[in-house]
C-alpha cells in the first residue's frame, strides 16, 4: 500500500508540471479584428502582413498574383486556406495557392487541395495547404521550414484568353497547430529565419525595403526549452519508482524465522 501511495502522489505531480506545458502547447487564436488587410501585393516585396487566425481580402482580376505575408514559428504546423469567388461567366479555371519560406523557398504541402480547377459553372474555388511542422533549427542543406515569415502566393495557372483581366475576390486565412515537444530537435536559431521584408507605407514611401512588422503573438520562442523536457524528466522519476516498487514486491519478508543459524 505504501508503493501504491507513493506511484498515486508521483502521479498528481506529473499532471501539474504537465498541465503548464499543455497550455503552453494549445493554440492562441487571434482575434478577427477590424483591421485585416483588404488588399493584397504584387510580389513578394509588397506583401499583405497577416496576423495567424485573421482573415484577409482582396480583390483582384484573373491572372494576377496574390501576395500576403504571416509569421511561423518553432513547433507550429500551419494551415492556408484560399477562396476564391469567381465571376458570374467564366470558362473553367486552375487555381494554386504557393507557400515560400522568408528565403523564397517554395515550401511543399502535406497535405490539402492546393490546386483545384473550377468548372465553368462555379462561383467559387477553396484551397488549402497543410505545411509541414516549423523546426527550430535545421542542416543548412535542408529545406525544411524555419522560423521566419512566410509567403503565399495566389494565382490562376490556367486561364482562357477570354478570361484575363476578370474581377475575382479572394480571402485567405492561416491557423496553425501547435505541435509541442515532439517536433523539438536538439538545436535552435538565435533569430528568425530572414524575418522578410515590407515596403514603407504611402505616406513615408522612399520605395525602400523595411523588415516585416509581424510577429507571433508571444514573440519569437526558438530556444532550448521545450515541454520534451517535462516528459523526460517525468518518465526519469516513473522509472525510479517502478524500480522501488518492483524491488519491494520481490524481496520477500527477509530470513525465515525457522531457518538454522549459520
Amino acid at each position: 500500500m505504501r508503493v501504491v501511495r507513493v506511484l498515486s502522489a508521483a502521479l498528481l505531480t506529473l499532471g501539474l508540471a504537465a498541465a503548464p506545458a499543455a497550455a503552453d502547447a494549445s493554440p492562441s487564436p487571434s482575434q478577427d479584428g477590424a483591421s485585416a488587410p483588404t488588399q493584397a501585393g504584387t510580389s513578394f516585396r509588397t506583401a499583405a502582413e497577416i496576423e495567424q487566425g485573421q482573415p484577409a481580402t482582396a480583390s483582384g482580376s484573373t491572372g494576377d498574383y496574390l501576395y500576403w505575408s504571416f509569421p511561423a514559428d518553432s513547433g507550429q504546423r500551419p494551415t492556408v486556406k484560399a477562396t476564391v469567388k469567381l465571376p458570374e461567366s467564366h470558362a473553367s479555371q486552375t487555381w494554386q495557392i504557393d507557400v515560400y519560406d522568408g528565403l523564397r523557398r517554395r515550401q511543399a504541402c502535406q497535405y490539402g487541395a492546393q490546386t483545384r480547377t473550377a468548372a465553368a459553372d462555379a462561383s467559387s474555388v477553396q484551397l488549402a495547404c497543410v505545411l509541414r511542422t516549423v523546426r527550430a533549427w535545421s542542416e543548412p542543406w535542408a529545406n525544411d521550414p524555419l522560423p521566419g515569415t512566410y509567403y503565399i502566393r495566389l494565382t490562376a495557372t490556367g486561364v482562357a484568353t477570354a478570361d484575363l483581366g476578370l474581377p475575382v475576390g479572394s480571402e485567405v486565412r492561416v491557423d496553425s497547430r501547435d505541435i509541442g515537444g515532439s517536433a523539438a530537435v536538439d538545436g535552435s536559431l538565435a533569430e528568425p529565419l530572414v524575418p522578410g521584408v515590407a515596403t514603407k507605407p504611402a505616406e513615408e514611401r522612399e520605395d525602400a525595403a523595411v523588415p516585416a512588422g509581424l510577429e507571433p503573438e508571444d514573440g519569437w520562442a526558438s530556444g532550448w526549452w521545450s515541454d520534451r523536457w517535462v516528459w523526460t524528466a517525468v518518465g526519469g522519476i516513473l522509472a525510479a519508482l517502478a524500480g522501488v516498487g518492483g524491488y519491494a514486491l520481490t524481496r520477500g519478508s527477509g530470513r525465515p524465522s525457522r531457518a538454522p543459524a549459520a
